[in-house]
């Protein structure tokens, strides 16, 4: 990928209004124009849905370090096109094997807060079962653009501007962000030539550095900020295989999504159980009818305010099978009915997260949701070129047992309709359930277009309140029509919760990165979010 291509696809890298994509043989779409371009060129050279997503999302470890990095963790749902089997790779950050007693949010903003990855042994793990290139293919493009450096786009500087004292108290910050005593600007060159070699290790060496001088690196810095990790950890932190979890929606729609620990697949299937019981068709979109919109908001506040899920299909049949039961819909829907609306569960700091999606010539589709599950640079340490992620944030909703996986609400699903795929999709950010639920409804209740869905206002998760910080609650973007925000805050001040307006296409209400299948034609379509700066290419 040569400088001016770099150059020319940054360019694209803008906020607001994006165009429809169409091709016939195979699509990407990602939040960064260099990590689309990078899967798309693994797909012209003969590579499959996997190649694609695991090229991008090393892209993405370098292009959007203010959303993910190796320190952090990356899942995938991979459906086989031959097989039509699906199945979800955990490869979510862990606890480490030593008690962390007395856990708090304090915690997050020094070593204690620090998770064991899974990025790395996730992307080798995904490699080896569903890959087709090596690693030194899948990695070209990601070491070359950190070496030799890309234009600093609008994202990555708003969200580095704002963290600077993450970023400036380490030497390893400032030698990419402040090159010449200064923070950098929007449109000048981010180098990472730390980062670079740190991938080239992994290219040559694979898991014998990462679990062997990386590992060494790591764990030194996250006990110098105080935390608890060794390197054994990384020895004991292996990527989970699972049976993806399953449920229909009105007789027609079979969604596939992620089981817990990620357990933002069941809260979708739940959700869509739930609104079974909602006459969507008769109300309306939720732009046009207040209904609507309270309804969709009421059912995600159900599933995702509600205690963690623990257990999938194999380690918890009976419970998960009742949790995603008509039967319990039912039931849950008639107590909706007649109680005020509530919320409850632990209200967590704003993580950075991406989601990318890809079908590719042969029909095989990859959904992969991957981060450093924090806030970008939460807390100043740096090992081998990349931020130790402030991941543990999710212990907070539940601390897992010793060298356990975080249990974490990511939702990368696949939507097939009358046995067929249909849709492949995610999102990022504290909103990815209500995100990913407002557009599953635009596109399989009111049969929306993948451009007109993602542009359509909608409301979001945790608003803040300058008193207490992240609050249990709604946000609704400002872009709904007048009559509809005064709705909202009626009901807010009904509800006796936090509810709060946000500026319109605010990206804490998720960022859709979908594709859209036409099971007749085997069309493919997509439309990047206007929320971050992303984009959308096939051939």
């Amino acid at each position: 990928m040569h400088a001016d291509e770099r150059k020319a696809l940054m360019a694209q890298a803008r906020f607001g209004h994006k165009r429809r994509v169409e091709a016939d043989n195979a699509l990407v779409v990602s939040s960064d124009p260099l990590a689309t371009r990078a899967a798309l060129d693994v797909l012209r050279d003969g590579g499959n849905a996997c190649d694609a997503i695991l090229a991008a999302a090393t892209m993405q470890l370098v292009t959007e370090p203010h959303m993910t990095s190796i320190t952090g963790g990356l899942s995938l749902l991979y459906r086989d096109a031959a097989s039509g089997e699906a199945t979800y790779l955990n490869g979510n950050v862990s606890a480490p094997l030593a008690e962390l007693p007395g856990f708090s949010g304090a915690d997050l903003y020094s070593g204690r807060g620090v998770p064991v990855p899974g990025w790395w042994p996730a992307f080798e793990a995904a490699r080896r079962r569903w890959g087709t290139r090596d690693r030194a293919r899948l990695m070209r493009d990601a070491i070359e653009v950190a070496r030799e450096g890309f234009p600093m786009d609008p994202y990555l500087y708003g969200v580095m501007y704002g963290r600077q004292e993450g970023i400036g108290v380490h030497p390893q910050g400032r030698e990419v962000f402040w090159p010449q005593g200064h923070l950098l600007t929007q449109g000048e060159t981010v180098v990472q030539a730390r980062v670079a070699r740190t991938l080239e290790r992994l290219r040559d060496e694979g898991m014998d550095y990462y679990t062997g001088g990386f590992a060494r690196a790591f764990s030194a810095e996250c006990r110098r900020g105080g935390g608890v990790i060794v390197p054994e950890d990384f020895l004991s932190a292996q990527p989970l295989f699972q049976r993806p979890v399953q449920g229909t929606y009105r007789d027609r729609y079979t969604l596939i999504g992620s089981p817990a620990p990620d357990d933002g697949g069941m809260m979708l299937i739940e959700a869509l159980n739930l609104l079974e019981h909602v006459d969507l068709a008769r109300l309306g979109q939720a732009s046009e009818s207040f209904e609507t919109l309270q309804w969709l908001m009421r059912v995600h506040d159900e599933v995702y305010y509600a205690p963690p899920r623990q257990g999938d299909l194999d380690t918890a049949p009976v419970e998960t099978g009742i949790l995603l039961s008509k039967e319990y819909a039912a039931q849950r829907f008639e107590l909706m009915r007649v109680r005020e609306p509530r919320a409850a569960g632990t209200v967590l700091p704003t993580p950075g997260t991406i989601h990318l999606a890809v079908v590719d010539k042969d029909g095989n589709i990859a959904s992969c949701t991957h981060s450093h599950m924090a806030s970008g640079w939460a807390n100043g340490l740096f090992a081998e070129g990349f931020q130790l992620s402030g991941g543990g944030s999710f212990f907070q909703r539940i601390l897992p047992q010793p060298g356990a996986k975080a249990t974490v609400y990511l939702a990368p699903n696949i939507v097939l309709r009358d046995g067929r795929p249909a849709i492949v999709s995610g999102s990022p950010s504290v909103s990815l359930v209500a995100c990913v639920l407002q557009n599953l409804v635009n596109l399989m209740d009111f049969g929306m277009d993948i451009e007109a869905s993602v542009h359509q206002p909608r409301f979001g998760t945790r608003p803040h309140n300058p008193a207490h910080g992240w609050e249990r609650g709604n946000t609704l973007e400002s872009d709904f029509a007048p009559a509809m925000q005064d709705a909202f805050l009626a009901w807010a001040r009904k509800r006796r919760l936090w509810h709060q307006l946000v500026h319109p296409r605010c990206t804490l209400t998720g960022n859709f990165e979908a594709i859209t299948l036409d099971p007749d034609s085997g069309r493919l379509a997509s439309c990047a979010d206007p929320r971050r700066c992303g984009s959308v290419e096939g051939y």
